[in-house]
């Protein structure tokens, strides 16, 4: 049986696994999913069209699903969409999407969300993502695989975070952070390349030179960024191809302009 505290306010309409832990004070609302094993604890509030995966943990006090902070926004049946193993830590307030998106907020899998951290509307992000303590998400801001956002830091609205990214504490983002760099400041600025995390999760020395290479073609030679990619493209390090492609693509896809 779900294990639901006498004092929790569950709507009947709601959908929940018979594994699912229910903490005291804690409401839930008619359009809530909640997947086998996960954990809410006292004090949240989960609401609107908001789906939950398996085997998260929530902690006390977090606002999940509520309406987002957006003007436009007229009440439509717009989503908050949550991975499987997560962690999501106190004072945590993910919002649901908007039309003017595509109607979803989503978080992937296997992320470390710490305490007092704001996902706004229609933001994507993937997974085995930490955040720190206070980072904030405006809308419609993604953020791919194995990112680090220190504490404080905030993110403006349509950036984009590539993945294997490091970013510093108390941060302003407020360009494209290309994948595999450290960046940190107000302005910011990239600071090397992602070293450390990236030893951490086993990249070969040939990934390794190569992702160095791209660097140095990126913020040491004084190439336009239309003749970096070309130099980027260029790269001849079959070990690396995947990553190369990514940084590519990230590059021909930014909007914003990227981090320099």
């Amino acid at each position: 049986m779900t294990a639901i505290h006498a004092t929790a306010l569950v709507d009947l309409s709601a959908q929940l696994d018979g594994s699912v832990t229910i903490g005291p004070y804690t409401v839930v609302g008619p359009h809530v999913k909640i997947g086998a094993g996960t954990t809410v604890g006292p004090h949240c509030v989960i609401q609107g069209h908001t789906t939950i995966g398996r085997d998260n943990r929530i902690f006390q006090f977090s606002s999940l699903g509520a309406e987002p902070q957006d003007k436009k926004f007229a009440g439509e049946p717009t989503e908050l969409v949550i991975g499987d193993r997560n962690t999501i830590r106190e004072f945590c307030t993910f919002n649901l999407g908007t039309v003017q998106d595509a109607g979803v907020t989503r978080l992937g899998n296997d992320n470390w969300i710490m305490a007092y951290v704001h996902i706004a509307h229609d933001c994507q992000l993937g997974d085995q993502i930490t955040m720190a303590n206070n980072a904030t998400l405006a809308g419609h801001v993604q953020v791919g695989d194995w990112v680090t956002i220190g504490g404080l830091t905030g993110v403006l609205q349509r950036m984009r975070i590539g993945a294997h990214t490091m970013v510093g504490f108390a941060s302003h983002v407020g360009k494209d952070v290309p994948p595999f760099m450290v960046v940190d400041g107000n302005p910011l600025a990239v600071r090397a390349v992602n070293l450390v995390g990236l030893k951490r999760r086993d990249f070969s020395d040939a990934r390794l030179k190569a992702i160095r290479e791209m660097h140095k073609l990126l913020y040491r030679q004084g190439k336009t960024l239309d003749e970096a990619r070309t130099a980027i493209q260029a790269l001849d390090a079959p070990e690396a191809a995947a990553d190369i492609a990514l940084m590519d693509d990230f590059l021909a896809t930014s909007v914003s302009g990227i981090a320099r």
